[in-house]
């Protein structure tokens, strides 16, 4: 039994009364009750609380049935706003979202260095501009949250980047000295992981999300939790070995997943073929709708490779929803059919394979969600995207 005191528990109602809101998105205080179990005292005064606060609203919903209007309550979305960072390798994407998880604001700066406090200057310079933007607002800008795409400690320090060859950066302290706001550090395929199940797969609690479109990442989810093992490192299956002796990585070893089924690796390799500088993924869509020869057979052994590292995740983990977050695969015909058709193990049990639908907005959904998660409090948050969102 847990137990507490008054201030304690009250916190705890605070949290599902949220939670419960959030999901629902319009409730009446009756149905508050019902669902919470919590009684309509109760419910009354963390609602009375919640409006003083102004992070909910009441208003009166429009029916034709005779009788009282029902009165429902709702997150108040522009009481306050958080912010999503996406730092790639040569741009960084920015979302700013209200508190119901729709974005109102989107910018990709592209970068023209690598170097760490080049950078760090650029954020902290576009960092205090969203929030000068979102100033008017009661809470205005809460709080931002960057996703990383290398390794990031539980302490939120980054120990690796590998396309930028940053080692051991104290981003989120760099960050603060200069700026007055919440900074949370985290690797982007956890943050994509999230996303997923916040936006997409509500029910999925055991969801892997891998991500082909920078190296290979992956953000695990067990029993609803994202999953980041001892020191904050887990999900970098990139670097799984799958050619012994194969090639070279710049993690050190030899052989590793990305070396063989990444989309950087595919277009350099069709470039190579097709004795081209470069190839884009409107390049690659012609030649697929073309049917043309070196680049299908490309495609089909990229498939192969994309398999054999997923065999021995789905065996590693037996997931329920495996997300594969591509664009090259979104543009192939059949490609999660034929990805299932090499997965022939008796062994390897999923539930399903899917696309995903958010692609290369997943990292940045998902810093905000969090963000939101963190400043609501609540244990759990379930969102909904409009059509158009982006």
């Amino acid at each position: 039994m847990v137990t507490g005191d008054g201030s304690y528990i009250k916190k705890i109602n605070r949290s599902i009364i949220l939670e419960k809101i959030i999901e629902h998105r319009f409730i009446s205080r009756a149905d508050l009750s019902k669902i919470t179990g919590l009684n309509k005292a109760t419910i009354s005064v963390q609602v009375a609380d919640l409006l003083e606060e102004e992070l909910i609203r009441e208003t009166q919903q429009e029916h034709n049935a005779v009788g009282r209007r029902p009165i429902m309550i709702s997150i108040n979305s522009e009481v306050g706003y958080v912010l999503g960072v996406d730092l790639d390798y040569k741009n960084i994407h920015y979302t700013v979202s209200n508190l119901q998880g729709i974005p109102v604001y989107n910018q990709i700066v592209s970068l023209k260095t690598d170097q760490y406090d080049e950078i760090v200057a650029l954020l902290i310079k576009d960092i205090k501009k969203f929030q000068k933007k979102f100033a008017d607002s009661r809470y205005g800008l809460v709080s931002c949250t960057i996703g990383i795409h290398g390794t990031v400690n539980k302490n939120e320090n980054i120990y690796f980047v590998p396309k930028y060859q940053w080692h051991n950066k104290e981003l989120k302290a760099d960050l603060m000295k200069k700026l007055d706001l919440e900074i949370s550090i985290e690797n982007n395929a956890n943050l994509s992981s999230y996303a997923e199940k916040v936006y997409e797969y509500h029910t999925s609690e055991n969801l892997l999300s891998i991500i082909l479109t920078s190296g290979i990442g992956a953000g695990i989810m067990i029993d609803g939790q994202i999953q980041k093992g001892f020191h904050g490192y887990a999900g970098e299956m990139g670097h799984m070995i799958v050619s012994q002796d194969g090639k070279p990585c710049k993690c050190g070893n030899h052989g590793c997943w990305e070396l063989y089924a990444s989309e950087p690796v595919l277009f350099k390799q069709l470039a190579e073929s097709l004795d081209k500088p470069a190839v884009t993924i409107a390049d690659l869509k012609s030649l697929i709708t073309e049917e043309d020869e070196k680049t299908i057979n490309l495609m089909e052994e990229f498939i192969k490779n994309i398999s054999i590292g997923l065999n021995n995740v789905i065996n590693f983990y037996n997931p329920e929803t495996l997300v594969l977050n591509s664009d090259v695969l979104k543009i192939y015909p059949n490609a999660v059919k034929k990805i299932e058709r090499h997965l022939k193990s008796s062994v390897s049990q999923y539930c399903e394979i899917v696309l995903s639908e958010l692609g290369n907005k997943a990292c940045v959904m998902g810093a905000c969600a969090l963000a939101i998660q963190r400043f609501l409090e609540v244990p759990e948050l379930l969102l909904t995207l409009p059509e158009k969102s982006f």
